[in-house]
């Protein structure tokens, strides 16, 4: 019995190619829709704008004054440092030059923090103020300071105002001047003296 294989063989092979070609166009198909997909949630992500970002400028440096004196409580210089210009100056409390760029005001604070523990600074009363333009600002608030400074219970009371300037899309400190409030103390009563009596010549 002569039976012909090839027609057999050949219908194996056009199988073969059909489920290769399916395969093929199935795999395409599914790469196609995710990219799609994929390029769908960018356009989406583009589109919808980071909530941070549409926070009006007086909230958004509200956070970064925020987020400053956290990063000054923590002693996190880095953080401390995204707030500020490097080309900033510092006027303090106490009767001493201002301080002129970051270097010299990351010196001054290293050497303050290091004499400091348990630091709490607490912010009341802020005030923030845009200049016409749009790329500067003033702020003004009250704080009070509860530390141990060399191992000594300490509390001050002061007003801190920042002027602040919109750099890349970032409201950066370029000015602190912060002045500390004398807490006043009654005096005891002085004991009264005898009227002095004139002396003769």
């Amino acid at each position: 019995m002569n039976v012909s294989i090839q027609p057999f063989c050949t219908s194996i092979f056009v199988r073969r190619i059909l489920f290769l070609s399916f395969s093929l166009l199935l795999t395409l198909a599914l790469a196609s829709t995710a990219s799609a997909q994929k390029k769908k949630k960018k356009d989406d992500q583009q589109s919808t704008p980071n909530p941070a970002m549409q926070l009006p400028d007086e909230q958004k440096i509200d956070n970064a004054i925020g987020e400053m004196l956290g990063a000054w409580q923590l002693g996190d210089v880095e953080k401390l440092h995204a707030h500020y210009a490097d080309d900033m100056d510092a006027v303090n409390g106490m009767w001493a030059p201002p301080v002129v760029g970051w270097p010299n005001y990351l010196a001054s604070y290293q050497s303050q923090r290091a004499r400091t523990q348990q630091v709490r600074l607490d912010r009341s009363n802020t005030l923030i103020r845009l200049a016409p333009g749009g790329n500067t600002a003033w702020a003004c608030y009250q704080w009070e300071f509860t530390a141990l400074v060399d191992g000594v219970p300490t509390t001050a009371f002061g007003h801190t105002t920042l002027v602040l300037e919109k750099r890349n899309d970032a409201w950066l400190i370029v000015h602190n001047h912060t002045s500390l409030v004398q807490s006043s103390q009654a005096a005891a009563p002085q004991p009264q003296s005898p009227p002095a009596t004139p002396t003769k010549p």
